[in-house]
């Protein structure tokens, strides 16, 4: 079964422009994504981007090993269908490109899950928000891709898939012990994200992408004001 990870990425955020290229210790945030799943089992890995992003990313795609598909500005179910069909993937592992810490255990452990379990979608509960994938089949991709008709469910991916229980085989496993943290947050999203997580790599980073465990013991400590649990 030949598998595709496949990070979303596009540099029109409004709420941080550009944040896909902004700096953290080691490099910018899309080539710590990059690099925090570059051990997860996969036959293809590659950035999907729209065309006004494409300059810009490609160098960095090159750099790091991972391929470059150029695709629809908002129809991004559109994207992960023409790079499905591209590289002939039957499972599909989705990465968004504003989580530098993605964790590559927990991806392979919920891709192991969805093998195990037969399931066409699967991602884990509980864990920080940002660290984690789902993984889906091409398969139901290719059904949202021809049936869903709202806006939402295309920029979105994997929305149509959820809101139609009955017709796809849905795994939302609980998270692993070591990695239930609900309450975190490890993406980048906002200016108040980017300077947490840069606070983070300063003091983590050390060459190498940084796991779960260590993540969320800084998270812990580092709670942001007026949290319930600070």
């Amino acid at each position: 079964m030949s598998t595709g990870v496949f990070v979303q990425v596009r540099l029109g955020s409004t709420r941080l422009p550009g944040k896909a290229l902004l700096g953290l210790r080691g490099g910018c945030v899309i080539q710590h994504v990059m690099r925090a799943v570059r051990t997860v089992e996969a036959d293809v890995r590659a950035l999907l981007t729209d065309a006004r992003s494409e300059a810009a990313l490609r160098p960095l795609a090159d750099a790091e090993g991972f391929r470059l598909l150029v695709g629809p500005d908002e129809d991004v179910l559109a994207r992960f269908c023409m790079a499905s069909r591209q590289w002939s993937v039957d499972q599909v592992i989705r990465v968004t490109g504003d989580n530098p810490l993605t964790s590559a255990s927990l991806a392979r452990a919920i891709l192991r899950e969805h093998r195990e379990a037969a399931t066409d979608l699967s991602h884990y509960l509980g864990i920080p928000w940002g660290t984690g994938v789902e993984v889906v089949q091409a398969s139901a991709l290719f059904a949202a891709e021809r049936d869903s008709r709202r806006a939402d469910e295309r920029e979105h991916i994997t929305t149509f898939i959820y809101r139609h229980p009955e017709r796809f085989r849905i795994l939302e496993a609980p998270a692993p012990a070591h990695a239930s943290y609900a309450e975190g947050r490890a993406t980048v999203d906002t200016p108040e994200d980017m300077e947490r997580i840069r606070r983070l790599f300063e003091e983590l980073y050390d060459g190498e992408p940084i796991e779960i465990e260590r993540a969320i013991t800084w998270l812990k400590a580092h709670l942001p004001e007026g949290s319930p649990n600070a």
